[in-house]
């Protein structure tokens, strides 16, 4: 499912920092607006609400600035991704177990790719 632009903008509007130029949001990778579109998609969902995000983003970034983050922006989506893995595991949507189990996955299948190629998530990349 296309992000709604609508929401995408809504989204800007009520969550201060966001990169972006006139037409809205801008990402420097892929990763990036899938991240972002996510958390549009679980909003529109009632998951959390705008200052509630930005609420829990805003406490994402202060821990990560107290941990050494130079905060020159350039990691402002990491912040969102963990955003929106502490927001879902909060709210039940899944474990941090599950998450990590995922991550792990992904990165197993990354190993495994050539560089260029897709990366595909196979059963084996989950076994341990």
């Amino acid at each position: 499912m296309p992000l709604d632009p609508q929401a995408a903008q809504n989204a800007t509007s009520a969550v201060p920092g966001i990169p972006r130029d006139a037409d809205g949001p801008v990402f420097r990778e892929p990763w990036e607006a899938q991240a972002f579109a996510m958390a549009v998609a679980l909003h529109a969902r009632g998951l959390f609400t705008w200052p509630e995000w930005a609420a829990a983003l805003a406490d994402e970034i202060k821990r990560a600035q107290a941990a050494g983050d130079a905060d020159t922006g350039e990691t402002y989506y990491r912040h969102w991704l963990a955003t929106l893995e502490r927001l879902i595991a909060e709210k039940g949507v899944t474990t941090s177990e599950t998450l990590h189990r995922y991550r792990d996955a992904w990165d197993h299948a990354a190993d495994r790719t050539p560089h260029g190629s897709p990366i595909i998530l196979k059963p084996e990349d989950f076994a341990s």
